[in-house]
């Protein structure tokens, strides 16, 4: 029969597992969305504006421009949804700090793209210069965040990191003391638990 303890800690390690999948879904749903996506459709548009085409494909560089961005923004979205259910959302590292400010830049990216001046009018060559500016960042600041994050995860995932949470007895953390951490402590404890 398990006792209650033995049933808390199974369930906090089942738990760890979930948390482990919704790192790694999380993780795969930036990357398609800013790693892939927004590049993607950036290099798209950036092509498109170099070639004298027909104004029927310009058309479709620009929605497929569209498209991709929104589908990248709900997708972002989505990973920034998550994030907020389960994971711990202190601040304290830079992969969250970096996020919050990817996610807020991203909205107003968004809407400066839907709300953007018509072409000939006198806003529009400010708007492009800012909207390509806040683009650029946009992206800079997403590929960052991807390695802030893997950084991050592999915090997380580390053995040491893991080992310290194991460790864990009620509210307080079980730390080894420097006399325990020492090599010689093992032979040391070794030797005196033999009896004289």
């Amino acid at each position: 029969m398990l006792s209650s303890q033995n049933i808390e800690s199974t369930n906090k390690y089942k738990m760890s597992g979930e948390v482990l999948f919704e790192m790694k879904l999380h993780g795969f749903l930036l990357w398609a969305s800013v790693g892939f996506l927004m590049p993607v459709s950036i290099l798209v548009k950036r092509m498109s504006s170099y070639t004298q085409e027909s104004p029927t494909r310009l058309r479709f560089f620009f929605y497929f421009h569209a498209i991709t961005q929104v589908i990248s923004v709900l997708v972002a979205t989505a990973a920034t949804v998550m994030s907020i259910k389960y994971f711990d959302n202190s601040f304290n590292n830079d992969h969250q700090r970096i996020g919050l400010a990817f996610y807020a830049i991203m909205w107003f990216q968004t809407f400066l793209g839907i709300f953007r001046p018509h072409r000939g009018s006198k806003g529009r060559s400010i708007w492009y210069i800012f909207h390509w500016l806040m683009g650029i960042t946009l992206s800079l600041l997403g590929v960052i965040n991807i390695y802030t994050g893997l950084q991050a995860y592999h915090k997380r995932t580390s053995n040491n990191y893991i080992k310290k949470q194991r460790d864990v007895i009620g509210n307080k953390t079980v730390q080894p003391t420097d006399q325990e951490m020492s090599p010689n402590y093992q032979q040391h404890k070794e030797v005196s638990s033999e009896p004289c």
